[in-house]
């Protein structure tokens, strides 16, 4: 009972993703799709659900299909909920989504150790929250060492890497998804 469950789809994230990425106004797929401008809008902030006729003159005005946006449409269902594994043992290191789906936001849960080689750069900002232990991390060419509770705010772009400090270390990272222009590509200092 309130689990996530099929519901219908909202494609008018997904149709509005795409009009932007080719740099187009409504106007634009107005006149390519022969649709009006107020019927676009409402597609795209899902006031109205197209037909299977208007989605693919939609979706030819983007020079996609129909199937394509139905695949990157957004589950209608506003909660969605995931369950823990029940697993409480923190000696194995392992990560898990926290987040389902094609969404806006993304969060991992990340327990025991980490492989402190790898070097991250992401698209978007991300925050770090140590729920439990320690980590070590390195950004810019600074060193952080956080504990418990401790929060770390990277801006998109920042290269870090880290590992956990005590054997018992469980993060969470939240990050804007990559598939979102939420910044700008920054110039680098």
């Amino acid at each position: 009972m309130g689990d996530h469950k099929e519901q219908p789809l909202r494609v008018g994230a997904a149709v509005r993703r795409r009009r932007r990425a080719l740099e187009l106004t409504l106007a634009v797929v107005s006149a390519r799709s022969g649709l009006s401008v107020p019927f676009l809008s409402q597609i795209e902030n899902d006031r109205a659900r197209p037909s299977t006729s208007s989605l693919e003159k939609v979706a030819d005005a983007l020079r996609t299909t129909a199937v394509e946006l139905l695949a990157a449409a957004d589950p209608a269902c506003s909660v969605d909920v995931v369950r823990g594994d029940g697993s409480e043992s923190l000696s194995r290191p392992r990560s898990r989504s926290l987040v389902r789906g094609h969404h806006q936001m993304h969060a991992s849960e990340f327990t025991g150790d980490h492989d402190a080689g790898r070097e991250f750069q992401y698209r978007n900002d991300q925050l770090m929250y140590v729920a439990d232990g320690a980590v070590e991390i390195e950004a810019e060419g600074r060193a952080y060492r956080l504990g418990r509770g401790d929060t770390l705010y990277l801006t998109g772009g920042v290269r870090h890497r880290w590992r956990a400090a005590e054997s018992d270390t469980r993060v969470i990272v939240v990050a804007v998804a990559e598939h979102i222009e939420a910044v700008r590509d920054r110039p680098r200092r």
